[in-house]
């Protein structure tokens, strides 16, 4: 048998998914016979093709600043919608016609086959990132679905906001369009010098599928006050604000000290915070000697309970302190009879009020 491609579908199908895409978001190819394609008989036009469906397998609900692995699955449920009968063969016709008729019929029912499936999923929102380029999915028959999914790596933004969020998976594929069929002679063992022409065309779904993004607190530093002086010790105040959905209990605040910062003090203790409202975290900071003048990031998380009941631990919060530099000794010794005079001051003027009263009485 001898098999006629009006064109050969594997060696242009890159091109095809390349070039083709905005046909196949505007609509299927319209068919029409190439002049060339002409060496043999038609004897039916089919209706119907290939009707891809896409599925997700597993949990589609992520949270926020995950790059994750989603799988899709596709089916083919294409059936063949009707046929015209395009040679007349109520007249008395050849044991060959009605013959050819039968092959051609047979190769018409693989009208419904996907065939070089391309795949490109789309996000149809910034906060969801796709990592992943086209993807190939083989051959796939009416009834059939694929023996390994789709998959596609996606990257969720750590602002995106809880919800549902949209994806697009653009699906391009040949199908084969019609047949022709020529032959020399009907034997017993069939048909010799039996001539079969595939002609095949392009065809392209667009389908919706969506990923969730999961309800969660989340939290930011909104305010940080306190004067951090080398070598000496002060006390620092941070404000966290839950800018997530759900509210969080019994929530304690640890920090990460390192140099030039030391502590015996390293958590502190905030309670309940519902979504939009704050706490503030008092830490006793040591600051080294040799501490550079400038700003620091000091490492926080909050260890909470969560709506259901379960442990969290939140992902790390940056807390920008600024160091001021050492006072000088002399300064200090200033500072001090300033403070040792105003405490005399203080002192003499209790005592003379004392006497004062003492001698009114």
């Amino acid at each position: 048998m001898k098999t006629r491609m009006n064109f050969n579908f594997k060696i242009i199908l890159p091109v095809i998914a390349s070039l083709l895409l905005l046909l196949a978001m505007q609509g299927q190819a319209q068919a029409a016979f190439p002049e060339h394609f002409d060496f043999g008989d038609n004897y039916y036009t089919v209706y119907g093709g290939p009707d891809l469906t896409a599925s997700v397998l597993g949990d589609t609900e992520f949270i926020r600043g995950d790059t994750v692995t989603i799988n899709i699955n596709l089916m083919n449920k294409g059936f063949i919608t009707g046929f015209k009968v395009e040679k007349d063969l109520s007249i008395p016709a050849s044991e060959l016609d009605r013959k050819l008729q039968q092959t051609e019929f047979s190769y018409e029912a693989q009208k419904t086959t996907a065939i070089g499936i391309m795949g490109v999923l789309t996000s149809l929102d910034p906060a969801v990132k796709v990592k992943s380029g086209p993807q190939e999915a083989g051959s796939l028959p009416s009834g059939q679905q694929t023996e390994n999914p789709l998959q596609y790596t996606i990257e969720i933004a750590n602002n995106a906001q809880a919800g549902t969020y949209p994806l697009l998976l653009t699906l391009m594929y040949g199908y084969q369009e019609n047949i022709q069929i020529g032959g020399d002679n009907k034997t017993d063992l069939g048909i010799t010098n039996l001539e079969v022409g595939m002609w095949y065309n392009v065809g392209g779904q667009n389908i919706s599928i969506s990923v969730s993004v999961k309800e969660e607190a989340r939290f930011q530093v909104t305010d940080v006050s306190g004067e951090l002086v080398a070598d000496e010790e002060g006390l620092l105040s941070v404000t966290y604000k839950n800018v997530g959905d759900l509210p969080i209990k019994d929530a304690t605040v640890r920090i990460s000290a390192s140099d030039p910062f030391s502590t015996t003090d390293d958590q502190a203790f905030i309670g309940s915070i519902a979504p939009g409202e704050s706490a503030v975290a008092l830490f006793n900071l040591k600051v080294d000697e040799t501490a550079t003048p400038k700003m620091y990031a000091i490492n926080s998380e909050i260890k909470y309970e969560d709506v259901d009941g379960h442990d969290r631990i939140s992902d790390v919060i940056k807390i920008q302190v600024e160091t001021l530099p050492a006072i000088p000794t002399s300064e200090k010794l200033g500072n001090l009879k300033l403070i040792v005079v105003g405490l005399l001051v203080v002192i003499v003027a209790a005592i003379g009020l004392k006497v004062y009263k003492n001698s009114k009485q």
